[in-house]
């Protein structure tokens, strides 16, 4: 379902959090769109997080430490990355009115960053909002083979410590669905998100400085049951 918004019509940050607690999210239509669709999937893409499956060369990857990964260091440089046009991709749904909000909700501590930096280069990331225990993927973006990879795992690895209950994903993509993201209707969404909300998550509970392989066995943890 997808409704356009009246452009006349404010959309606060405490209004985003609504939609976002009802199964909504928002989207532009392109970058230079002024306005914003509400949109609600038939089918919901989700990552669930005790069957996550980690490729065995990411996880050589990720053991060797190549990326420096930090979290909520660079908000700005992550949603320019995740909005920016690239080779394979000519448009995008970011506009400026997300960008302001989500920018707000970083600042009121709702929304967070996993970066992948490089010799001092951000190179990858993502973005999304977390709210009670549910964490809602925006976007992400690499500019090297696996830092979006790793930003996600490192992702996962910190919502499980955090005792978060849904990762969701909005749409299953060949990039997500290596990693065992699964599509359920939008009934099933709302009864994972409804239990997902009564729970409060904590987002910096795993160290800003964890090991690759200490995520790697947070993973296997959450695996194991």
């Amino acid at each position: 379902m997808a409704t356009r918004d009246d452009i006349a019509l404010e959309i606060t940050p405490e209004v985003l959090l609504k939609a976002y607690a009802c199964g909504i999210f928002p989207m532009a239509e392109a970058a230079d769109d002024p306005a914003l669709y509400w949109i609600e999937p038939e089918r919901r893409g989700i990552l669930p997080l005790g069957h996550l499956h980690i490729p065995t060369r990411l996880q050589r990857t990720i053991r060797q430490g190549i990326f420096e990964v930090r979290i909520d260091s660079d908000f700005d440089s992550v949603i320019g990355g995740c909005g920016g046009v690239r080779p394979n991709r000519q448009t995008t749904w970011i506009n400026d009115k997300i960008r302001s909000l989500c920018k707000t909700l970083f600042g009121m501590g709702y929304c967070h960053t996993v970066e992948t930096w490089h010799d001092g280069r951000l190179v990858g990331g993502l973005y999304g909002v977390a709210l009670g225990g549910a964490f809602f993927g925006e976007s992400m973006f690499s500019t090297e083979r696996d830092a979006s990879k790793v930003a996600l795992t490192y992702l996962a690895a910190r919502l499980i410590a955090g005792e978060y209950r849904l990762l969701d994903c909005q749409f299953v993509t060949d990039h997500l669905r290596q990693f065992g993201t699964i599509e359920i209707n939008r009934a099933e969404f709302h009864v994972e998100l409804e239990a997902a909300l009564a729970v409060n998550g904590n987002f910096q509970r795993l160290a800003t400085d964890v090991s690759g392989a200490e995520v790697l066995d947070v993973i296997a943890g959450a695996q194991r049951g």
